[in-house]
């Protein structure tokens, strides 16, 4: 006999819940109402006397002049010279010519001329105490002293060589340049190297050559053209290696 078969027992499943539809919202339109406001009631302005008023008095700045204007200042009386020159003579001419350009220049000074020894003049202006005929390292004065060579030594066959000084400025500025010479012939030494000097104009040049020339361990020469000529120091290693061979051969003993 066979067995039955089994018959398959089915478990009861759930009854599903039926979903809740969606439900398009609804949109909701909100009238807005106005809202009736009161009119706040007006409050009465009190009218208050103001004092009338006054208009400034325009005699205060504007009425004043000012006085930081410019004044109106009397050409300045030329200066006599302290030794005036025989008339027709090249110091005489020399003289004349400074004073009255510096009269123009608004800066009347005195003016002394001399001749030295070898010929050449020497001209000395006194009573600029504001170094306005100096000018920046003496360029106003070299310009005066230029200006009166080609004065003096117009239709002269025999060129004459005219220094120009004021208030001793010329023997500060020889001090200054033999100082400056000995300190940059010390620095050739120390590094072996040339040392260029600045631009510097004939007569200072001149300074600085006849300052060096007593030195047997340097030497110097011009290089450039004007206006950028300038003075050169070089080192003599021949003279300076046999100091230093001297020195070393003392120091041994």
């Amino acid at each position: 006999t066979s067995r039955p078969a089994k018959e398959k027992q089915e478990q009861p499943r759930p009854a599903q819940q039926p979903r809740p539809k969606k439900t398009a919202r609804k949109k909701e339109s909100a009238a807005a109402q106005p809202s009736e406001n009161k009119p706040a009631p007006e409050a009465e302005k009190a009218e208050e006397e103001q004092p009338p008023k006054t208009k400034a008095k325009s005699g205060g700045r504007r009425g004043r002049k000012s006085s930081n204007a410019p004044k109106k200042t009397e050409p300045a009386a030329p200066a006599a010279p302290a030794v005036p020159a025989e008339p027709g003579t090249v110091e005489a001419d020399a003289q004349d010519f400074l004073t009255e350009l510096t009269q123009l220049m608004g800066v009347p000074v005195e003016v002394s001329v001399a001749t030295d020894s070898e010929g050449n003049i020497r001209v000395n202006l006194s009573g600029d105490t504001q170094g306005v005929l100096i000018g920046r390292r003496g360029e106003t004065l070299d310009a005066l002293q230029y200006l009166t060579a080609l004065k003096i030594n117009r239709d002269k066959e025999k060129y004459i060589r005219i220094t120009l000084d004021s208030e001793g400025y010329r023997a500060k500025r020889e001090e200054a340049l033999v100082r400056l010479a000995n300190r940059m012939a010390n620095r050739a030494r120390k590094t072996g190297r040339r040392v260029a000097m600045e631009p510097m104009n004939p007569y200072e040049r001149r300074v600085l050559h006849s300052a060096l020339q007593g030195r047997d361990d340097v030497s110097t020469h011009s290089e450039g053209e004007e206006p950028n000529r300038h003075v050169v120091i070089t080192v003599n290693k021949n003279v300076v290696n046999a100091q230093a061979a001297r020195d070393d051969a003392q120091d041994d003993e």
